[in-house]
């Protein structure tokens, strides 16, 4: 039988902390496990080093690999971590730590993802039937300005909604591609000029400017053409409907080594630093009723974010506030 000795090197090959217990003491540990529960660990008894009952009592008498323990705190407050204990004979026991931070995260945002999208269609659902109940149940005492009014905020909920549908719609395909890199060869320069295009009257209405500032040679780039004029048209609005009214947005594109980088920039309010890694989160939103009053349902930049990933190229924002907010992307040259 091995010896805990023996056994010393064996749990030093586990990318996971791991360390052995017997009669009450850590008497072997791996470098993760030191790293994460201290590096004078071994020797000392368990119960200093795992402050926690039902570790403790998991420890004391182990059953099978299977069962676990959630535990936090360990290294840092916000990782998640379950302990599985291992019987090893003569009172022995191997106990690893398996980091569940991830997992943890990617649920809650199931979860939040959940709660918002409820809350999304919930609200602009709400006002649709109090109108239409309102418009039903007094049609007679309604005058004809006020049910031109009542249905103008019914067909401008609807739409609200119809965006929300389609936007997630989108981003579940989306998701759904996200393994398969596209490999066409697809010109930038036209797809910029149809965003241009279609973003023009929202720049009349906002008395804004666009200006193209386009590199004269673009090499072509290995995108999915339909995607691509997705990202700009959604980084084109953004930079409309939160720059200042009157004041330009900015589209350029040059090459840059090995990608092409694409950027879109507004002189707008901008982002406070706090808010610029949660910018690219589904419903998240730095002014929650600047932006619906704006038309905007949360899901734009993540959108922009998924499909610079499947194209695996890179994205960028900097921006600071009173200045203005400048997205970049990178994207590969064809072969």
């Amino acid at each position: 039988m091995a010896t805990i000795t023996d056994t010393s090197p064996l749990i030093e090959g586990l990318s996971e902390a791991a360390l052995i217990a017997a009669r009450g003491r850590v008497v072997a540990a791996n470098a993760a496990a030191r790293e994460l529960l201290g590096t004078s660990i071994e020797g000392a008894q368990v119960e200093r080093v795992i402050s926690h009952p039902a570790a403790l009592e998991a420890i004391e008498r182990p059953t099978s690999a299977a069962d676990g323990v959630e535990l936090t705190g360990l290294g840092d407050s916000r990782r998640h971590w379950l302990m599985r204990v291992s019987p090893v004979g003569d009172g022995t026991a191997l106990i690893r730590f398996v980091d569940r931070s991830e997992a943890r995260a990617a649920e809650q945002m199931r979860v939040d993802f959940v709660a918002n999208a409820s809350h999304e269609l919930r609200t602009p659902l709400a006002t649709l039937i109090g109108y239409t109940e309102t418009l039903r149940e007094q049609a007679d005492e309604i005058d004809p300005a006020t049910r031109e009014r009542f249905l103008a905020v019914v067909h401008d909920e609807a739409r609200r909604m119809q965006r929300v549908v389609e936007d997630l719609i989108s981003l579940s395909r989306i998701e759904a591609e996200k393994f398969s890199a596209p490999t066409d060869a697809i010109a930038l320069e036209p797809l910029i000029d149809h965003a241009l295009a279609s973003a023009r009257r929202m720049a009349e209405e906002r008395r804004s400017t666009l200006e193209r500032r386009v590199a004269p040679v673009l090499p072509r780039i290995a995108a999915d053409g339909s995607q691509i004029l997705q990202v700009l048209d959604n980084l084109i609005t953004n930079a409309l409907r939160y720059g200042e009214p009157g004041t330009p947005v900015t589209i350029s594109a040059d090459a840059d080594g090995p990608m092409v980088r694409l950027t879109v920039a507004d002189q707008g309010e901008g982002i406070s630093r706090e808010h610029l890694p949660r910018v690219t989160e589904r419903f998240y939103r730095v002014d929650t009723s600047r932006s619906r009053a704006l038309g905007g349902t949360g899901l734009g930049l993540s959108i922009v974010k998924h499909i610079v990933e499947r194209h695996r190229g890179r994205l960028m924002i900097d921006s600071e506030p009173g200045k203005g907010t400048r997205v970049s992307i990178l994207l590969p040259v064809a072969a």
